[in-house]
């Protein structure tokens, strides 16, 4: 019996997230999904009116390509991948896993090559800024143990936050946006971060569910060399099958000058991809009220209640600070109380305490109670 929830979703993504009109080419990516949603996944579109391409992967054989994959065979793959993007309307990327650490063994001069002639010219260039995007995770047992729950209430958490209103979520984050888009310098401090930098000039934009599912984050950029600094971050972050903790960034005109986690070796390889991949390309403020707790998924984490995530290399078209990258890194840090709490400032304005919006415009994204 198919789960009733399959076709809400569903109809989130492709009513919501991508507004699938007739006629448009909608490019289906899934990876260790299962083919029932699927199937629901490419009924819906049809019945919109668009036309599916469907490419069904597993992570296991991905592995396997990248492991022993060559510089022209992962080129030849990009240019053909780049085509269709560039002819398609629409991407939705269903991303499973079995083994969230499926790449951590891949070599990184190959994860190098991936980014350069895959991720770079067909994401970051084209699927990005030239297509109607959403990217959503998959709820298997594997997201399950990275949360720390039973796999039953981990598919009950994320059915329900992967459908919540987001047209409402939209107009209650507006104020916020206003804000951020009117602001010029931000000081954020808490245990182990004092960091200044500039967003003047560079727009904000509100995301509730048009590219990533789960949402609720307002972003933009800093001026590329205004950032000055500290940055302790406080959740551990999972980035190509490595899982990466206590991670401390120094910044100096904008430049990441140092970095150090418990892999300092690996991240300064990730920073050393590309000069862009040492410079920040944006600044967001998360706060879904239903996502609380990091689970080491990114599309989950950067959406927790009272955090803001750093992100080094590549910045959106829509909140250009003119970075360019092949690496797009985003570094999650909470401060609720429980995480040690911190502030975060608009042009010496206290915005944010602990977690808690403080001015009476953004009191309307604060968790309820």
């Amino acid at each position: 019996m198919q789960d009733p929830r399959y076709q809400q979703l569903a109809d989130v993504i492709v009513g919501h997230s991508c507004k699938v009109q007739a006629g448009e080419k909608v490019i289906v990516e899934t990876f260790d999904i299962p083919e029932e949603f699927t199937a629901v996944l490419l009924r819906r579109i049809h019945e919109a009116g668009g036309h599916a391409l469907c490419h069904t992967r597993q992570n296991r054989v991905i592995r396997e390509l990248y492991m022993n994959a060559e510089e022209d065979q992962l080129a030849y793959i990009g240019k053909h991948e780049r085509q269709m993007m560039e002819e398609a309307q629409c991407y939705i990327g269903l991303r499973g896993t079995h083994n969230s650490t499926e790449m951590a063994d891949v070599p990184q001069e190959k994860m190098k090559l991936y980014q350069k002639h895959i991720l770079k010219p067909v994401h970051l260039e084209v699927r990005v800024p030239s297509t109607k995007w959403v990217v959503l995770r998959w709820p298997s047992a594997g997201m399950a143990q990275q949360a720390h729950m039973s796999t039953e209430s981990f598919e009950d958490f994320y059915f329900d936050v992967c459908t919540v209103d987001y047209a409402a979520m939209a107009e209650q984050m507006k104020p916020l946006e206003k804000r951020m888009t009117s602001a010029g310098d931000v000081h954020i401090k808490g245990p182990g971060t004092d960091l200044r930098f500039s967003v003047k000039d560079i727009p904000a934009v509100g995301c509730a569910g048009e590219y990533n599912i789960p949402d609720g984050e307002v972003f933009t950029a800093p001026v590329k060399d205004s950032v000055e600094g500290t940055l302790s971050v406080n959740t551990p972050s999972l980035y190509q099958g490595t899982v990466f903790d206590n991670i401390v960034l120094e910044f100096s005109a904008g430049k990441i000058v140092k970095a150090t986690a418990n892999h300092t070796e690996k991240i300064d390889s990730i920073l050393d991809s590309d000069e862009g991949a040492r410079y920040i390309g944006e600044f967001a403020i998360g706060f879904n009220p239903k996502v609380l707790e990091p689970m080491m998924d990114i599309l989950f984490d950067e959406k927790i209640a009272g955090s803001f995530h750093f992100t080094p290399g590549n910045a959106y078209d829509d909140a250009d600070n003119t970075n360019r990258s092949e690496v797009h890194w985003d570094l999650v840090t909470i401060q609720r109380p429980e995480y040690g709490g911190g502030e975060i400032w608009f042009d010496g304005e206290l915005i944010r305490k602990d977690g808690l919006f403080v001015t009476d415009d953004l009191a309307g994204l604060n968790p309820p109670g």
